[in-house]
């Protein structure tokens, strides 16, 4: 008597999933999904849109510490013991995000090995992220950062295509990330943008095209302009 195959399990299908533990909803634009001090119960999948990680310090000081884009998890620090959430996360754009139970995604971590690997592939790439932003702070000339962080935000190096125009951000939030001033980081942008590295119409907050070229700050940080 033949047995009956197992169906294959589709973990990007199942994240976009209905079921038990699992909810999708929609968040305009500027709309917190948790935040710093929340309870840490759930684990969340980033479908559409983008989503920044902010703290504030008990003097009150806020700091971006990452910004987050389609087929991203967050608020895995739940699955770790973490009983309160240590960041707020917020949309950048009107997003579409997955929320997982706890319960329901050790389950599914246990019982789908590819669901498994996945997960794990986001830790590790979650984990060389920050040692590489580490080193970045630590060697790297604010210009340097600048030019490294504007190619990740717009996925250059990734498996993903990139995403030549990033969506609306602030140079406040650019200088928080890279830890500079605003008018370090208005000065580079206008180099990048002579440079021909990068475009954008009157403010960058209208949004930036980010050309493969702008790899020459970060290979070689001493561009010069052509005359």
């Amino acid at each position: 008597m033949a047995t009956k195959r197992r169906p294959s399990f589709d973990p990007k299908s199942f994240l976009a999933r209905i079921g038990d533990g699992r909810s999708i909803g929609k968040y305009p634009k500027g709309q917190v999904v948790f935040s710093q001090g929340d309870p840490g119960d759930s684990v969340f999948y980033i479908q559409k849109g983008k989503a920044k990680l902010t703290v504030v310090s008990e003097q009150g000081k806020e700091a971006v510490i990452a910004i987050l884009g389609v087929d991203e998890f967050f608020g895995e620090g739940c699955l770790a013991g973490q009983a309160r959430r240590i960041a707020t996360v917020t949309t950048m754009a009107d997003s579409v995000i997955a929320r997982l139970e706890k319960s329901a995604i050790i389950e599914v971590i246990h019982q789908e090995p590819a669901f498994s690997e996945l997960f794990i592939a986001h830790l590790l790439g979650r984990s060389i992220r920050v040692e590489a932003d580490l080193v970045d702070q630590l060697f790297n000339s604010s210009e340097k950062r600048l030019a490294r962080l504007l190619l990740l935000l717009a996925n250059f190096g990734k498996e993903v295509t990139p995403e030549p125009i990033i969506a609306k951000i602030s140079q406040e939030t650019l200088a928080e990330m890279i830890g500079t001033t605003r008018s370090r980081v208005s000065f580079f942008m206008n180099k990048f943008r002579k440079l021909g590295f990068i475009e954008y119409n009157g403010s960058i907050e209208n949004g930036i095209e980010v050309h493969s070229s702008l790899l020459n700050v970060v290979l070689h940080e001493q561009p010069q302009i052509k005359n």
